[in-house]
């Protein structure tokens, strides 16, 4: 059996602001982790592809606040910018699909 992955040591190097912003970073990148999971059985963002995080931000969170979709963009990011991908990326993709 293989053990969980660790979200908490995969973002550590990117974290930054204040406790708790670093904790509502976490919590929402589990959250994350979950919903891919459980729709494409990606355990890991290693294994994320730009698909599964786009249909996280739209379908997953469609009927959400807009604040509570920009959080989870915020928290995106830092997990692209952990995988070494560009933020620019993120955001020129997201704006042509």
């Amino acid at each position: 059996m293989t053990k969980p992955f660790d979200m908490t040591l995969f973002l550590s190097g990117v974290l930054d602001g204040s406790k708790s912003t670093q904790q509502r970073h976490l919590r929402q990148a589990r959250i994350m982790q979950a919903a891919i999971q459980q729709r494409w059985q990606r355990d890991n963002p290693w294994t994320w592809q730009f698909k599964h995080v786009r249909w996280f931000l739209t379908q997953h969170l469609k009927n959400h606040s807009a604040a509570t979709r920009y959080y989870y963009r915020l928290t995106t990011l830092l997990v692209w910018k952990r995988l070494g991908n560009g933020r620019q990326l993120l955001m020129d993709r997201s704006n042509r699909e």
